[in-house]
């Protein structure tokens, strides 16, 4: 008799995962191939009413104005904490 109790839970102990598993396998959809836009289309920029859309928006470059130059950056160096400066709250004996 407790050879059958000990079947009966080996039985279930394998059976009910297996169970679970097939299940779910069978249930899940079947996954499909990603699907790739034939081609990639860039938005033009909007016209104003009354013209012609002339393609798509290319970047248009702007020559440099030499009157502003951008400033260097700075190479200021912050201080850092004060060697003798004790703060620390932890040295009490």
């Amino acid at each position: 008799m407790s050879f059958t109790h000990r079947m009966a839970g080996l039985v279930a102990v394998v059976a009910v995962p297996l169970g679970i598993a097939a299940t779910s396998y069978a249930l899940t959809d079947e996954p499909e191939a990603p699907r790739v836009p034939p081609a990639v289309h860039l938005s033009t920029t909007p016209t104003p009413a009354g013209t012609a859309p002339t393609g798509p928006a290319t970047p248009t470059a702007s020559p440099a104005s030499p009157s502003s130059p951008t400033p260097p950056p700075s190479d200021s160096v912050v201080p850092g904490p004060s060697a003798t400066g004790d703060d620390d709250d932890d040295d009490h004996e």
